[in-house]
């Protein structure tokens, strides 16, 4: 047997505004079930997870951010970490997607392990929709 026949029962529970657009994606995408497609944004949140792992040594890159900015206390929150972190923060552009959401672009310079820090403190708040670093490593 191997581990994906070995199934274990979940519950989760999403809002339903998110649910709707992962099932139109599913649809999209011809998925046969809503299991199918968390066993698949799983498989490449584990991928992504083992890729941030190897963010090692002297890098150069970009952290984008969505978030809403009506939840409360989050953009103390934000500006308090962005502060944490000034060393390696170069520049940031911030701009209104719509009323509530906004998507702030972060260019960072750094160990990759600082980098990392960063990136995970800031999509660990609620409110932040998404986060995502990409490095690349400086050759010297």
């Amino acid at each position: 047997m191997t581990m994906d026949d070995d199934l274990s029962r979940i519950g989760i529970s999403l809002p339903k505004n998110l649910l709707d657009r992962f099932d139109e994606i599913l649809n999209y995408r011809g998925y046969s079930s809503r299991s199918e497609g968390i066993r698949d944004a799983i498989r490449t949140y584990i991928t992504y997870y083992k890729w941030m792992s190897d963010v090692k040594g002297a890098r150069e890159g970009v952290i984008t951010m969505v978030y809403d900015h009506e939840q409360r206390n989050l953009l103390s929150s934000i500006t308090e970490i962005e502060h944490d972190y000034h060393e390696v923060i170069k520049a940031s552009l911030h701009s209104h997607v719509t009323h509530e959401r906004c998507l702030e672009v972060i260019l960072v310079h750094g160990d990759g392990s600082q980098l990392k820090a960063l990136a995970e403190k800031l999509m660990a708040h609620k409110g932040v929709e998404s986060v995502k670093l990409t490095t690349i490593s400086i050759d010297e």
